[in-house]
């Protein structure tokens, strides 16, 4: 089969286009026919061997997909031909993927491949963020960082489904802006003036803050937050981990929460199964719609992960083999 290899560190640059074996089904593996492939800031990381997952070089990156399977274990409840998502942690840049039955998703019918793929990291992620690390509250007032891109459109759309009562998207331009709100935030500000922008419309600060960014926003962030706030630490994108100065928590009585989806379910075999149950009304009902990016094929994988490593994403970017 066909597949994209990280064969070195060099940056996204470096990913190739070869052909490999097809995989073989470890025992409690389901095989799928990959027929888009989500592409992820983690993956950009990996070109680097900066992402806590680093297999051995050569590696096929990939972390989620959308399908047909293709075979499965009996006794799985699935069977060649169904629909499905598939949360593969590694292995999804290619035309055939395997991926434990455990996190192997039923697809519905009126939902794409291309939808599919944007659901699991990014959907999962946002469920597991604002519903169960931040214990979000009907009503409560939600910041997202990074709001254009994939996991800041998924967190505008899974605070609405889950009740939200405002959702305020923070984005690097105006463009960015019309995505976010296209996504269903209720307002958007400039990075560049997010603090005030958003303190002054609401005095009294916000109960969240979904932070996919880092770097130099964090502090600010922060400081959006009212008493018993809460700010979710999703992703790094802007390049540096921030640290905190804990008196800031203590005086003003507010948390700081990590968000590790894929850590948290290695323990957990059926965690990833319990979102995707939580959040499969939601997209039935059209409330969770993955806004798409750019799609591209296998041999431009160096095109899709530049965009994102360049900040230049909107929505979720694909991959078709």
């Amino acid at each position: 089969m066909r597949a994209v290899q990280i064969t070195t560190h060099d940056g996204p640059g470096a990913v190739r286009l070869a052909d490999v074996p097809d995989p073989v089904p470890a025992a409690g593996e389901a095989l799928i026919a990959v027929r888009a492939a989500g592409v992820s800031f983690p993956e950009v990381l990996q070109t680097r061997g900066r992402y806590q997952l680093s297999p051995t070089l050569p590696f096929v990156p990939g972390s989620e997909v959308a399908g047909e399977v293709v075979m499965a274990p009996a006794g799985s409840g699935l069977a060649p031909g169904d629909r499905v998502a598939a949360f593969t942690m590694l292995g999804g840049f290619a035309e055939l993927a395997a991926a434990p039955v455990t996190r192997v998703l039923p697809l519905p019918d009126g939902t794409s491949f291309d939808q599919g793929a944007a659901l699991p990291l990014n959907y999962l992620t946002a469920w597991f963020a604002l519903v169960q690390r931040g214990r979000m509250r009907a009503g409560e007032s939600v910041l997202v960082q990074g709001a254009a891109g994939g996991v800041g459109t998924a967190a505008i759309q899974v605070a609405r489904a889950f009740g939200a009562g405002t959702v305020i998207a923070v984005t690097s331009t105006h463009e960015k802006g019309a995505v976010a709100l296209g996504a269903g935030a209720d307002t958007y500000v400039l990075a560049e003036s997010f603090k005030d922008d958003t303190l002054a419309a609401h005095p009294g600060g916000v109960d969240l803050v979904v932070d996919t960014v880092g770097d130099d926003r964090f502090t600010d962030s922060l400081r959006c937050l009212r008493d018993d706030g809460r700010l979710l630490v999703v992703g790094f994108t802007g390049g540096d981990i921030p640290s905190v100065k804990v008196n800031r928590l203590l005086l003003n009585n507010i948390s700081v929460v990590g968000v590790g989806l894929g850590a948290y379910g290695v323990t957990r075999p059926t965690h990833v199964r319990e979102g995707w149950n939580a959040l499969l009304p939601f997209v039935e009902n059209g409330a969770l719609a993955p806004v798409i990016g750019e799609v591209f094929t296998l041999d431009q994988a160096d095109q899709a992960l530049r965009l994102i490593d360049d900040r230049r994403a909107v929505g979720k970017v694909l991959l078709r083999p």
